[in-house]
């Protein structure tokens, strides 16, 4: 008999390994790790949603990989701290905190400069030095988790400078899998899945959104590519009104509200038929739910 197919000599380390450990010996164990990582802790989808009702529990949305994890944890830099502490409670209705919560490390990430974006288009942000200060638990041995308001960090969230500091720092970056606004709307909307584009917030300007928009429908008409776009949810009927108001009638034009909430919904039609039923449309688009909005020309 060989030693793979014997217990005995698996147990006792007789017979060759596959890792070359000579008979008599153990195979030698992996090294323990002494690093720390920086976790990309999902969220739900549900923040400012659930004031008239209890949020779901968070079983119901989050992988069950995601909750032990948190659960795990003491060291956190999140976005607000405030919605931090209420997710670890539903964290711990799930599953038992390591530590009781108000003795957990939870630092926010500093605010983005003010001034939006500069001439060349992209937001100011904080260096990879300036943000090493919240990596230090991990410099340190510690694993810590980076939570956002909702969905994934680091996606369209002011969490992605301290990932990007964290790859300076040699701390390894960890995600894990949960809900994604972005993602799902994509899936959902049945527009090009292989090429798309996430824009993010237009100008608020009505001159200058519908240049932009104009711009942004000529690119994807050339690239056959989806563009995806967000507002603010108190904005959304306007942004909606816009996008039909300028689009071209043939392009596709989808939107996805409250994705993963009781009501959700993702529609997909032609921008001639949303003015169709325009007053119906904007009527149905709710004020304080979260809404993606992907068209392709």
């Amino acid at each position: 008999m060989s030693a793979a197919a014997d217990p005995a000599a698996r147990r006792t380390g007789t017979g060759a390994s596959a890792e070359g450990a000579r008979p008599g010996q153990d195979a030698a164990l992996p090294a323990p790790r002494t690093a720390g990582r920086l976790i990309l802790m999902p969220n739900t989808l549900d923040l400012g949603t659930t004031r008239d009702q209890p949020p779901a529990p968070l079983g119901q949305v989050l992988p069950a990989l995601a909750i032990t994890t948190a659960a795990a944890l003491r060291h956190w830099v999140v976005e607000n701290a405030k919605s931090a502490r209420a997710f670890l409670k539903r964290v711990e209705a799930e599953v038992a905190l390591a530590v009781p919560l108000q003795q957990m490390d939870i630092r926010e990430l500093p605010r983005p400069p003010k001034g939006g974006h500069p001439a060349g288009g992209k937001p100011a942000a904080l260096s990879p030095d300036a943000l090493r200060p919240l990596l230090q638990p991990a410099l340190d041995g510690h694993d810590i988790g980076l939570l956002s308001e909702a969905g994934l960090p680091a996606v369209a969230d002011p969490g992605a400078p301290l990932v990007r500091a964290a790859h300076a720092a040699g701390v390894e970056v960890l995600p894990l899998s949960g809900p994604s606004s972005l993602m799902l709307a994509l899936a959902a909307s049945g527009l090009n899945g292989q090429s798309f584009a996430f824009i993010g917030y237009l100008p608020q300007d009505k001159g200058e959104r519908a240049q932009r928009l104009r711009e942004l429908e000529a690119a994807s008409r050339r690239a056959a590519q989806t563009q995806l776009v967000i507002e603010t949810p108190y904005r959304n009927a306007a942004l909606l009104d816009a996008l039909i108001g300028t689009l071209a009638p043939s392009t596709q034009l989808s939107v996805s509200v409250g994705l993963t909430l009781p009501g959700g919904f993702t529609r997909t039609d032609t921008v001639a038929a949303w003015r169709r039923r325009l007053a119906e449309s904007l009527a149905d688009m709710p004020a304080d739910v979260p809404a993606v909005f992907a068209f392709l020309a």
